[in-house]
């Protein structure tokens, strides 16, 4: 089984990072949110540390540049198809070392890729 991380995931139903969890859980998609803080979105815990021991395909990041910085090494560790940067997520520098390790990476939002099938 593969899952989808959600960086950046919020239990405010207004952050498009739950809208994400929601639509990617409505499409079947299992998810692995990781926050601030615990909480939950649906029937997905949201966790506060990082998650090893999953088969993680993509990353989506809700998360602006100098938030990821923390991340780079666990991202990088992952070993995950791809990224998708959400608007307000953009980075070229976790883009360009993402890249170098072969992870497609996509300036994109989950939301929209969802909705027009393109997921």
């Amino acid at each position: 089984m593969t899952y989808t991380l959600v960086l950046g995931a919020s239990q405010n139903p207004q952050r498009y990072s739950n809208l994400a969890v929601t639509k990617l859980r409505a499409n079947n998609i299992e998810v692995i949110a990781i926050g601030l803080r615990k909480g939950k979105i649906g029937d997905v815990d949201i966790l506060d540390g990082k998650v090893f021991d999953k088969s993680i395909e993509t990353v989506t990041l809700y998360l602006n540049a100098e938030r990821q910085k923390p991340y780079y090494n666990y991202i990088l560790s992952l070993n995950c198809k791809r990224i998708i940067f959400n608007p307000g997520a953009e980075n070229p520098e976790l883009m360009s070392l993402a890249k170098a390790k072969g992870i497609e990476c996509l300036n994109a939002c989950t939301l929209v890729m969802l909705n027009i099938g393109t997921w």
